[in-house]
Protein backbone atom coordinates (compact mmCIF):
# COMPACT_ATOMS: atom_id res chain seq x y z
CA UNK A 1 0.00 0.00 0.00
CA UNK A 2 2.53 2.45 1.07
CA UNK A 3 4.38 1.94 -2.41
CA UNK A 4 1.07 2.47 -3.86
CA UNK A 5 1.09 5.80 -2.54
CA UNK A 6 4.26 6.60 -3.42
CA UNK A 7 4.02 6.03 -7.18
CA UNK A 8 0.86 8.21 -7.21
CA UNK A 9 2.96 11.14 -5.57
CA UNK A 10 4.95 10.86 -7.78
CA UNK A 11 3.09 10.50 -10.82
CA UNK A 12 0.92 13.40 -9.53
CA UNK A 13 3.94 15.37 -8.72
CA UNK A 14 5.38 15.07 -12.02
CA UNK A 15 2.21 15.32 -14.06
CA UNK A 16 1.66 18.98 -12.16
CA UNK A 17 5.17 20.12 -12.70
CA UNK A 18 5.18 19.07 -16.43
CA UNK A 19 1.14 20.83 -17.09
CA UNK A 20 2.54 24.29 -15.20
CA UNK A 21 1.35 23.91 -12.12
CA UNK A 22 2.95 26.27 -9.91
CA UNK A 23 6.30 26.16 -12.08
CA UNK A 24 9.39 25.91 -9.62
CA UNK A 25 8.09 26.85 -6.46
CA UNK A 26 4.73 24.05 -7.54
CA UNK A 27 7.73 21.50 -8.39
CA UNK A 28 10.25 21.87 -5.40
CA UNK A 29 6.60 21.61 -2.63
CA UNK A 30 5.79 18.05 -4.94
CA UNK A 31 9.48 17.21 -4.47
CA UNK A 32 9.56 17.71 -0.99
CA UNK A 33 6.32 15.97 -0.01
CA UNK A 34 8.42 13.06 -2.08
CA UNK A 35 11.56 13.33 0.20
CA UNK A 36 9.66 13.66 3.13
CA UNK A 37 7.65 10.26 1.99
CA UNK A 38 11.12 8.01 1.72
CA UNK A 39 13.85 10.40 2.38
CA UNK A 40 16.61 7.79 1.83
CA UNK A 41 15.10 6.61 -1.70
CA UNK A 42 15.02 10.48 -2.77
CA UNK A 43 18.76 10.74 -1.38
CA UNK A 44 19.56 7.57 -3.77
CA UNK A 45 17.90 9.13 -7.06
CA UNK A 46 19.72 12.19 -6.47
CA UNK A 47 22.82 10.07 -5.97
CA UNK A 48 21.98 7.81 -9.16
CA UNK A 49 21.18 10.99 -11.19
CA UNK A 50 23.91 13.10 -10.47
CA UNK A 51 26.65 10.64 -10.16
CA UNK A 52 27.14 11.81 -6.67
CA UNK A 53 28.18 9.74 -3.71
CA UNK A 54 24.97 8.95 -1.26
CA UNK A 55 27.26 10.04 1.63
CA UNK A 56 27.55 13.66 -0.42
CA UNK A 57 23.82 13.65 -1.06
CA UNK A 58 23.21 12.77 2.72
CA UNK A 59 25.69 15.70 3.91
CA UNK A 60 23.72 18.26 1.89
CA UNK A 61 20.32 16.98 2.30
CA UNK A 62 21.37 17.54 6.08
CA UNK A 63 22.87 21.18 5.52
CA UNK A 64 20.17 22.77 3.26
CA UNK A 65 16.49 24.28 4.09
CA UNK A 66 14.49 21.76 2.04
CA UNK A 67 14.93 18.40 1.14
CA UNK A 68 14.37 19.96 -2.39
CA UNK A 69 17.05 22.24 -2.33
CA UNK A 70 19.54 19.52 -2.69
CA UNK A 71 18.16 18.26 -5.74
CA UNK A 72 18.45 21.93 -6.94
CA UNK A 73 22.34 22.15 -5.61
CA UNK A 74 23.05 19.42 -7.75
CA UNK A 75 20.52 20.62 -10.77
CA UNK A 76 21.72 24.00 -10.95
CA UNK A 77 25.75 22.62 -10.57
CA UNK A 78 24.70 20.69 -13.70
CA UNK A 79 23.54 23.45 -15.58
CA UNK A 80 25.81 25.93 -14.98
CA UNK A 81 28.89 23.03 -15.27
CA UNK A 82 30.16 24.32 -11.83
CA UNK A 83 30.54 21.60 -8.92
CA UNK A 84 28.09 21.39 -6.28
CA UNK A 85 30.57 22.85 -3.55
CA UNK A 86 29.84 26.30 -5.58
CA UNK A 87 26.71 26.00 -5.72
CA UNK A 88 26.14 25.23 -2.03
CA UNK A 89 28.58 28.22 -1.15
CA UNK A 90 26.46 30.78 -3.75
CA UNK A 91 23.20 29.12 -1.81
CA UNK A 92 24.56 29.67 2.08
CA UNK A 93 25.33 33.25 0.99
CA UNK A 94 22.27 34.32 -0.88
CA UNK A 95 19.38 32.47 1.23
CA UNK A 96 16.62 33.53 0.94
CA UNK A 97 17.14 35.11 -2.47
CA UNK A 98 15.66 32.87 -4.39
CA UNK A 99 16.86 30.12 -6.85
CA UNK A 100 16.90 32.80 -9.96
CA UNK A 101 19.41 34.96 -7.44
CA UNK A 102 21.25 31.79 -7.39
CA UNK A 103 21.33 30.87 -10.71
CA UNK A 104 22.23 34.41 -11.94
CA UNK A 105 25.50 34.61 -9.70
CA UNK A 106 26.31 30.99 -10.93
CA UNK A 107 26.36 32.33 -14.60
CA UNK A 108 23.61 31.53 -15.83
CA UNK A 109 21.77 34.42 -18.11
CA UNK A 110 18.48 35.63 -17.57
CA UNK A 111 16.38 34.85 -21.08
CA UNK A 112 18.28 31.68 -21.37
CA UNK A 113 17.21 28.32 -21.91
CA UNK A 114 18.38 26.81 -18.70
CA UNK A 115 17.16 30.29 -16.99
CA UNK A 116 13.90 29.51 -18.45
CA UNK A 117 13.66 25.83 -17.26
CA UNK A 118 14.36 26.83 -14.10
CA UNK A 119 11.22 29.25 -13.78
CA UNK A 120 8.95 26.84 -15.19
CA UNK A 121 10.73 23.98 -12.88
CA UNK A 122 10.81 22.27 -15.88
CA UNK A 123 13.28 19.09 -14.45
CA UNK A 124 12.62 15.53 -13.75
CA UNK A 125 13.91 13.44 -10.75
CA UNK A 126 14.32 10.12 -12.06
CA UNK A 127 17.14 8.83 -10.53
CA UNK A 128 18.72 7.60 -13.67
CA UNK A 129 21.87 9.51 -15.00
CA UNK A 130 21.07 11.82 -17.29
CA UNK A 131 23.35 10.05 -20.08
CA UNK A 132 21.52 6.93 -20.09
CA UNK A 133 18.88 6.10 -22.32
CA UNK A 134 16.29 5.64 -19.55
CA UNK A 135 17.31 8.54 -18.12
CA UNK A 136 16.14 12.13 -18.11
CA UNK A 137 16.52 14.21 -21.53
CA UNK A 138 17.41 17.09 -19.80
CA UNK A 139 15.20 20.00 -19.87
CA UNK A 140 13.37 22.08 -20.99
CA UNK A 141 10.91 22.09 -24.20
CA UNK A 142 14.56 22.12 -26.34
CA UNK A 143 16.31 19.24 -24.11
CA UNK A 144 19.37 21.78 -23.65
CA UNK A 145 21.92 20.16 -21.56
CA UNK A 146 24.41 22.95 -20.82
CA UNK A 147 25.40 26.26 -21.87
CA UNK A 148 25.29 25.92 -25.47
CA UNK A 149 27.57 24.34 -27.60
CA UNK A 150 30.92 26.07 -28.29
CA UNK A 151 30.11 29.06 -25.85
Amino acid sequence: MKKFLLAALAVLAFTGAAAGAGGLDGFLSNLNIQARADLSGFAGRISAQFGIPGAQVNTVIGTVKDPADAFMIYQLGQMANVPPDRVMQVYQSKQGKGWGVIAKSLGIKPGSREFHALKRGDFVLSGQPANSPAGPAGYGPGKGKGRGHNK
